[in-house]
């Protein structure tokens, strides 16, 4: 009877298609209701209960933080909408198959298994995140903000529970990771603002008009805690723009726009960015003053909106961690492509458990998003121009496919150059790496143009077809 069932069980995951290895049909297609909860849902989520609090750690005085919020968020989106989208909507598929195209296998190799690596420790921060809320009625030791390995055997256990349950939604496919999110943002969302609400008196706050007075010398006070460096303005603002380079200028949400009817889907980012990136910002950045500046982020929300605050928790870095692990799945996909899409998400889900248990990932949050997003962003700058420019300019777009390449020597050197000239920028330069992807993007696209131009013309083409070349 078990092996009956394991088979049965076998044969419906493997008839789940997410099209991975090639364009998107047009009767998968989705309208905007496919993103606007997706982008809402993963946005106000684990991540906000950290990094909201990282800011009040880091000293970022309240005028700063609402500006640099307002503007980086702005940029967010319209990288969203003018980079990554246009490019989805035109290949239909995702980043990995597209890359291999351009790139060639042995490239695509490489820069797939950093990809998946990077979003694997992304979604164990999440993981972590939940976690935090799980074991609070067990009584587990939580980790402090300079804590780095795990605090013991009943913060890995609970980290492997929460891990197998998120695995198990990023296998069932994109359709239930879209309804997992659409079906939590709302609720998320309110219980980020009551509990900011309801925690605003024990601040000080008696009416409107002490808010501001409040935020400036109680929550967001211009001063940072001790150890850790001061943020300004433009912190806040290329952070905000930046928390996802990985996604819309490193291109990684091609796996999830290239099921977009039309490439204006891309502003469906703003729900995420400003319920999520703005508000909850501005919400755990207020729970954390009241919770004496508590970062845990199962403990700031317990102790402001109780049991609804802990269960938010929860959920929240479950829908952060979905999208995350079905992107890295696909990553490792491209890599084993023998294997079953449910085989590799499964895989995915165990090594990102194992890099949740490490409280590191959670508590130097900031730094890790940025080294994430600089490290894949020369890839996006290369996809970007292939599919979108390289027609118009009369070059060759998807020259691995072209011309039988491995190992496409303009798009590596690009990658490997450019990372080279970003370290010694922030070494020598003392640029710090929240900035870094600005410079870095044109530094990768004009490298990229010119090592393009003198390699296409040593290069022998071969007669494959190509929808975008």
């Amino acid at each position: 009877m078990t092996e009956g069932f394991l088979k049965r069980l076998d044969t419906r995951l493997d008839a789940i298609d997410e099209y991975e290895r090639e364009p998107v049909p047009e009767d998968r297609l989705k309208g905007w209701k496919g993103f606007i909860g997706m982008y809402a849902g993963e946005h106000t989520a684990g991540t906000e209960f950290v990094i909201g609090p990282l800011f009040v750690a880091h000293g970022v005085a309240a005028v700063d933080l609402i500006w640099g919020l307002i503007l980086g968020n702005i940029l967010a989106v319209l990288s969203w909408a003018f980079l990554c989208a246009p490019v989805a909507v035109r290949t239909k598929l995702t980043l990995y198959w597209q890359l291999k195209k351009i790139c060639g296998s042995r490239l695509a190799l490489v820069y797939n298994i950093v990809n998946a690596l990077m979003f694997c420790f992304l979604a164990g921060s999440m993981i972590a995140v939940s976690a935090t809320a799980v074991g609070l009625p067990f009584g587990i030791a939580m980790p402090a903000l300079g804590d780095w390995l795990p605090t013991s055997i009943g913060w890995i256990i609970t980290v492997f529970a929460v891990g197998l349950v998120i695995t198990l939604v990023a296998i069932l496919g994109y359709d239930y990771v879209a309804r997992f999110a659409n079906i939590a943002f709302p609720w998320m969302i309110l219980v980020f603002i009551a509990a900011a609400l309801a925690v605003l008196p024990q601040l000080g706050v008696s009416s409107v008009s002490d808010f501001w007075t409040v935020a400036r010398e109680r929550i967001w006070t211009g001063v940072p805690a001790e150890g850790q460096s001061k943020f300004t303005f433009w912190h806040v603002m290329f952070f905000a723009w930046f928390a996802n380079m990985a996604m819309h200028i490193g291109m990684s949400d091609m796996s999830i726009l290239r099921f977009a009817q039309k490439w204006q889907h891309g502003f469906s980012s703003a729900t995420g960015m400003f319920f999520g990136h703005f508000i909850a910002w501005m919400a755990s950045g207020i729970l954390t003053a009241a919770a004496a500046g508590a970062i845990a982020p199962g403990i700031i929300a317990f102790n402001s909106a109780g049991v609804a605050g802990a269960i938010c928790v929860v959920i929240a870095g479950w829908t952060t961690a979905n999208p995350t692990i079905y992107r890295a799945g696909l990553a490792f996909q491209s890599v084993t492509p023998d294997w079953k899409r449910w085989k590799v998400t499964l895989f995915t889900g165990m090594l990102t458990s194992i890099a949740a248990c490490f409280p590191a990932l959670v508590m130097k949050l900031l730094d890790f998003v940025a080294l994430y997003g600089l490290v894949l962003m020369p890839m996006g700058a290369v996809i970007f121009l292939d599919v979108m420019l390289f027609p118009k300019m009369k070059m060759k777009s998807n020259l691995a496919e072209k011309a039988s390449l491995d190992f496409n020597w303009a798009a590596g050197l690009t990658w490997f150059v450019t990372l080279l000239l970003c370290l010694f920028i922030n070494l020598y330069v003392g640029i710090e790496i929240f900035f870094l992807g600005l410079p870095g993007w044109f530094i990768a696209s004009l490298l990229y143009v010119g090592l393009s131009a003198i390699y296409q013309k040593r290069v022998q083409f071969t007669a494959v077809p190509s929808a975008t070349g």
